[in-house]
């Protein structure tokens, strides 16, 4: 069975990337091994300014090579009855029965019976003592963990610490000598074009090396808020997840963990988790068995240009303020809603991941700098970062739009937009609290602004620039103002079923 960790969503029109898999199971095996010759030689003068490639990695391959290792897994899972096996609707004289029944080890009696998987993935020591790095869906919910040493020895590993948010793992094992272990490498100074190497366990096939380049850098996959990966050419497939990428000097500068591919093997696009990701939550596991990360406590949006615009904002980088939440870090800062945050602890904010992963990597207790956009100018806040909750932010669920009860029309042409009166009945309807006051979107006209911008029947609009309404006519005549003051654009911030948003909406140019 081969599991399917980190998926990676696919553009419209882009076959469906797969992520790499952490296993190849005792259960498949590979089909054939297909090779090709190529008989064509041709030369061509390299620039000046290029560096000529390395004649062979041998050399590099020893150094680092010993220190790589194979990581297996043993998870119980429990099996279904037989009505959930491929023999559940053959004949009870099949002679197929007995295949299946043997096969999947005599279970499907109908009583559930555990079923044992195993899974083949890839590591490196970075710890003589014997601390082994890998990813954490390597090792899933193991309940035994083996790790293969380069010279054959196999020992029973201890899961040290794991962290899902960056797909990281620590595991420990015991030997009765000094082990090889890995340096760490700076992938910030890795550059795109850069030599690379990846050693790892493909198809449980044992060490084996490709080599490539660094195709790109701060790739997000849109799997979390920590996405940074390193993307390269290098093979990677199946079971190479947790294995090191390597820079000439020897160096880890990435963990091995994803693929995109049509097929789900390697098609010259494979994703590294970043040295400067991957090293400090790898100490914080050594040191604590879990990661700490700091926390503000505030909703982050887009800076996009129209908002910018709307704000007087030269440049579209920062992260826009969408709510403070009470009693949080970045309210007691005196952080509000509708700021811009462009510079956090010295860092400059260029888009979201910057802020989300400046914060996260700042220790809990840290007194922070933070440059702000407010009110047409910049200003300087300090915070002192919190720590991040255990429990997971809820996502806004999709507000539905029919049955929202609609009192007294007003149309705003220039935006495609017709807003009602906030009664006691919508807020019902839209599970909203007595104390939200606004505009209802009652109906977005099909291409205009509001509907290009993602507006929809039962948003409230709360206010408008930065100044709250309390009235749809309220709303109409500040939207009015700001076009005749010739603004490009307006800023709303919406209520969307008790989440709060902004939205930048340009006027329709005549």
């Amino acid at each position: 069975m081969s599991l399917s960790p980190l998926p990676i969503r696919a553009a419209d029109g882009i076959p469906a990337p797969r992520a790499l898999p952490n296993s190849s199971t005792r259960r498949r095996r590979a089909s054939g091994i297909a090779l090709a010759l190529v008989a064509a030689t041709v030369f061509f003068a390299a620039p000046a300014f290029a560096r000529e490639a390395p004649q062979s990695f041998s050399g590099l391959v020893k150094e680092v090579a010993p220190a790589v290792v194979n990581v297996s897994t043993t998870e119980k899972v429990s099996g279904g009855p037989m009505m959930d096996l491929p023999f559940q609707d053959l004949p009870q004289d099949s002679p197929f029965r007995d295949f299946f029944k043997h096969y999947f080890n005599g279970q499907g009696h109908g009583e559930n019976h555990p079923m044992v998987e195993h899974s083949l993935g890839s590591g490196f020591i970075i710890d003589p003592t014997g601390y082994v790095v890998t990813n954490n869906h390597v090792v899933g919910k193991a309940t035994e963990i083996s790790v293969k040493l380069s010279d054959g020895k196999t020992y029973k590993a201890k899961l040290v610490g794991r962290d899902e948010r960056t797909d990281l793992a620590l595991l420990k094992i015991t030997a009765d000598h000094s082990l090889p272990a890995l340096p760490w490498g700076d992938s910030d100074k890795s550059e795109v074009g850069d030599w690379v190497i990846a050693v790892g366990n493909p198809f449980g096939l044992g060490g084996t090396v490709t080599a490539g380049i660094v195709s790109a850098r701060g790739r997000d996959l849109h799997e979390g808020p920590y996405d940074n990966f390193i993307q390269t050419d290098a093979a990677i497939n199946r079971g190479n997840s947790g294995g090191p990428m390597f820079n000439m000097d020897g160096q880890v500068i990435g963990i091995n963990s994803a693929i995109y591919s049509p097929n789900g093997g390697s098609v010259g696009i494979g994703f590294a988790i970043p040295s400067s990701i991957a090293q400090p939550v790898i100490a914080q596991l050594r040191e604590h068995g879990s990661v700490e990360r700091g926390f503000l406590g505030v909703q982050i949006q887009e800076v996009t240009p129209d908002v910018a615009e709307s704000l007087g904002l030269k440049g579209s980088a920062g992260a826009l303020v969408a709510k403070v939440t009470k009693g949080s870090p970045s309210e007691t800062a005196g952080l509000r809603q509708g700021d811009v945050i462009t510079r956090f602890d010295g860092k400059d904010i260029k888009e979201l991941r910057d802020l989300t992963r400046s914060v996260a990597a700042t220790r809990p207790g840290t007194k922070a700098p933070i440059t702000i956009w407010r009110d047409g100018h910049e200003m300087q806040l300090s915070v002192d970062v919190g720590k991040m909750p255990a429990q997971a932010v809820a996502e806004a669920s999709e507000p539905g739009t029919s049955g929202v009860p609609v009192t007294g029309e007003h149309k705003v042409a220039s935006l495609g937009l017709t807003l009602g009166t906030l009664t006691s009945d919508s807020r019902n309807e839209l599970g909203l609290d007595k104390a939200v006051k606004g505009a209802l979107v009652t109906d977005v006209q099909d291409g205009a602004a509001a509907a290009e911008h993602g507006l929809r029947p039962g948003d409230v609009i709360v206010k408008v620039g930065q100044e709250p309404v309390d009235s749809p006519a309220q709303a109409v005549e500040r939207i009015n103002a700001a076009k005749t003051a010739k603004a490009k654009a307006v800023l709303l911030l919406l209520n969307r079923r008790g989440n709060e948003l902004f939205v930048a909406l340009p006027f329709a140019q005549a």
